[in-house]
């Protein structure tokens, strides 16, 4: 029965700890099918040498203890990595996501060091448990199939227990925690021994210590919240003067930003006040869509300067849109907001705007359903007769590939692309199915309020003609993955 027991945990934990080894990448190299892939390969090798081990090991001692000291060793190592994890993935990205040869390496790296070795001790435990409990060669196949049974029903529990449970309410940090004080526990059962109690007691003990913030705070700025949602870590930092910076995942990037007292940020969010007129109407929008809202920058901005026009704020992560209302003064008489995919939210409604906003990338992987000839032909069919698509497209400094690929995917649908160049790293396209010109956005007779004409002129100067060349991307090809992989290694190679 214990050795039941044993295979029963250890699968549960196995998978489990796949779940979560995807989910402590994500914050530092994106959940993109690469990193997917990286993982899944990463614990079925080392599932693979720990089943080879494991047999050899069992044939030459045969013993119940031996065994659960396997199980004991891969909990202690197994509690350690939470700990390790946030120093070695953000040395991880400077040294290899950024500056060497991308987030396929460093994601692999990063999945080898911290979880391979437990994982192979918990795929040695398969053989061994196999081992001792063949008692008559006539019953082996019939003792090593309800072995794996339980074992696969283990790894199910493991998986939607990791998945449904446990991150959503504990967060990944003690989700791993909890999967090795299940094994510590069930390992002290078969060494029949007190003082081996001192481990899941240890184990245990460690779930009380906070996980660790990601990312390094700023000079003059302090975190005033900080939350793991269900899809990414978020903080926000507060400088001196009051303003205020979303930051998600690793921090290298502001996705929001709040100035008391003010509605302008200085950022590429505000040219999103004044990039709809560039298919030469004259009027403010009737009614916005944002995809990728976040906690509400853009959306605050409409509220304050063109009160007249309806805005739908759509943000994946619910939870960034309670910090918008909370902590970015996110308010506005004609905003709707809603928590949802940006893609089949689309899909789903019947709504029809004069504009929609696309700020969902997410570097450095962006979801590839959202750069397709498809997705961007759904857009099309949601806007009024010359009604715009912004998207704003952040990638490496001085590299276009990105850009050109969404370029050229936006323009097979709409027909007209130009390109609000704020920075070296970071464009904003707009498409239409009318023609666009830097004249329309600089005309006297759009109607904007008066504290915009600065900001007028200033995108009217930058407003210019979209990339050429990069491929259409569609739902069946968009290896968005290995664009950003390949502009990564271009960029650490010198070619920028």
């Amino acid at each position: 029965m214990t050795v039941r027991v044993i295979a029963f945990v250890v699968g549960a934990a196995s998978l489990g700890t796949e779940i979560a080894a995807a989910r402590l990448l994500a914050p530092y190299f994106g959940a993109s099918t690469i990193i997917w892939a990286n993982t899944i390969a990463t614990v079925l090798v080392a599932l693979s040498i720990g089943y080879a081990i494991g047999g050899r090991v069992a044939d030459r001692r045969p013993q119940l203890g031996s065994l659960c000291a396997i199980v004991l060793l891969a909990a202690v190592l197994l509690a350690i990595v939470p700990f390790v994890a946030d120093p070695f993935l953000r040395l991880s990205v400077n040294a290899l996501g950024a500056l060497s040869i991308g987030g396929f390496v460093g994601s692999l790296v990063g999945v080898l060091v911290l979880v391979a070795v437990p994982v192979m001790l918990l795929g040695a435990v398969a053989p061994y448990a196999s081992r001792l409990s063949v008692e008559r060669i006539d019953d082996t196949g019939r003792t090593i199939g309800n072995l794996y049974a339980i074992s696969t029903v283990g790894s199910l529990l493991g998986t939607f227990l990791a998945a449904l449970a446990l991150i959503p309410t504990i967060g990944t940090h003690r989700t791993f925690i909890v999967f090795a004080l299940s094994l510590a526990l069930v390992a002290c059962l078969g060494l029949g021994s007190w003082r081996f109690l001192v481990v899941p007691a240890a184990v245990a003990a460690s779930l009380a210590i906070p996980p660790a913030a990601i990312g390094a705070g700023l000079a003059g700025g302090r975190v005033i919240y900080s939350t793991e949602t269900a899809y990414q870590y978020a903080r926000v930092e507060q400088f001196p003067d009051g303003t205020r910076w979303l930051q998600l995942n690793e921090g290298e990037a502001i996705h929001s930003l709040y100035k008391p007292g003010s509605y302008l940020t200085g950022g590429y969010w505000d040219d999103f006040l004044i990039l709809p007129f560039a298919a030469a109407s004259i009027e403010p929008p009737r009614r916005v869509a944002i995809l990728g809202d976040a906690a509400g920058t853009v959306a605050r901005a409409y509220g304050h300067f063109y009160p007249a026009t309806r805005v739908d704020a759509v943000e994946i992560d619910g939870a960034l849109t309670s910090i918008g209302k909370r902590l970015f003064d996110l308010h506005g008489a004609r905003l709707h907001l809603y928590t949802a995919d940006a893609r089949p939210w689309l899909r789903a409604t019947s709504a029809r705007y004069d504009s929609i906003f696309l700020d969902a990338y997410r570097q450095p992987y962006i979801p590839f359903y959202l750069v397709t000839r498809e997705f961007f032909a759904s857009v099309r069919a949601h806007l009024n007769a010359g009604g715009t698509f912004i998207v704003n497209v952040g990638h490496l400094p001085n590299s276009n590939a990105l850009e050109k690929v969404v370029t050229a995917t936006l323009r097979s649908e709409f027909g007209y692309v130009m390109r609000d160049r704020l920075s070296a790293d970071n464009s904003l396209l707009v498409a239409s199915r009318r023609p666009l010109s830097a004249t329309a956005l600089n005309s006297n007779r759009i109607k904007i309020p008066a504290p915009l004409y600065g900001l007028q002129a200033a995108v009217g100067s930058r407003f210019g003609a979209a990339l050429h060349g990069g491929s259409v991307y569609t739902d069946d090809r968009a290896p968005v993955e290995w664009l950003t992989d390949l502009s990564i290694l271009r960029y650490a190679g010198g070619a920028h």
